[in-house]
């Protein structure tokens, strides 16, 4: 099969190839799935996962990706819940080969159903964006109706999302990021925006949530921006300041087949859109992860027609 390998983590995406690879086996409780499209995080590359097993054996060449939609095409012993020709989507396994290549195998339970008028292009864009978005706000920050949230880099693949599940919820939106970047903040349903480069951020006042990207210096700041009782929620690794009069949490996105569901039902029916930046092949994927110019949004690489 064709597929994506890096071969040195230092090299980065500049290190990617594409080359044939023998096709994966599906393992007990694994379903191997013919990949149809695939997500890909540029900031995968930095973590230790990609490049080590479970029992921290180095397994590179590494092939990259974690998010894919396709279709089941075999089964592993024992595997139940899925069968053989039914459209999936969902996030792989961190320490196992990803989703740029023809063929992944992956455990059933990290996938869900993918709905037949969702285009497997928008179900790659999905898992793990959606998936931080909804752990971050339902499960680790404990969003009610009425609250306000501070969303940084509102207009990015994850920030879009959180912006979008937040006002479904019933929350008042802040977005943060750059100038250019603010009417796509506000198509997303920001209420109001910031300027990072030229509004201050501490005039924001005080939130019941942050939801933050950055880490960092903007980090540290949002600390103390959150109200008596609020969280900061952070997916930039341990906060570096914490709320006076609250909590801070950071957590890495698990896999979950009901909230999947859950995000696919809001795609189907107009409340939630996909963020995409750019859509590529799979021939063209190396170029595609060392573009020119930064595209903003999710990159999906299209492995099939």
């Amino acid at each position: 099969m064709k597929a994506i390998v890096v071969t040195d983590q230092a090299a980065g995406m500049a290190g990617m190839t594409l080359v044939e690879r023998p096709e994966p086996e599906a393992a007990g409780n694994d379903v191997l799935v013919e990949v149809h499209a695939s997500g890909f995080t540029p900031g995968e590359l930095s973590w230790p996962s990609n490049w080590t097993d479970r029992l921290g054996r180095d397994r590179t060449p590494s092939i990259p990706g974690h998010e894919l939609a396709g279709v089941v095409s075999a089964l592993g012993y024992g595997t139940t819940g899925l069968s053989v020709g039914q459209r999936v989507f969902g996030i792989t396994d961190w320490t196992r080969d990803g989703t740029l290549a023809e063929y992944v195998a992956v455990e059933a339970r990290n996938l869900a159903p993918l709905p037949g008028d969702v285009d497997f292009t928008v179900g790659a864009s999905l898992p793990i964006s959606g998936l931080t978005a909804w752990q971050g706000l339902f499960e680790h920050g404990r969003l009610r109706a009425g609250q306000s949230v501070l969303v940084h880099g509102a207009a990015g693949a994850v920030g879009s999302m959180v912006t979008q599940l937040a006002r479904e919820a019933g929350a008042y939106v802040i977005g943060t990021g750059r100038a250019a970047h603010r009417q796509p903040a506000l198509s997303f349903g920001t209420q109001e925006f910031v300027d990072l480069d030229n509004d201050a951020l501490e005039d924001v006042g005080g939130v019941d949530l942050v939801f933050d990207v950055f880490g960092g210096d903007i980090g540290q700041r949002s600390a103390g921006l959150v109200r008596a009782g609020g969280t900061l929620v952070t997916i930039a690794g341990p906060p570096e300041a914490r709320p006076a009069d609250g909590l801070a949490i950071d957590f890495v996105v698990e896999s979950d087949r009901r909230q999947l569901g859950e995000i696919a039902r809001r795609v189907r029916d107009g409340r939630l859109k996909a963020n995409i930046g750019q859509v590529a092949t799979l021939d063209d994927a190396v170029a595609a992860f060392n573009p020119t110019e930064r595209v903003k949004g999710k990159t999906v690489i299209r492995v099939r027609p």
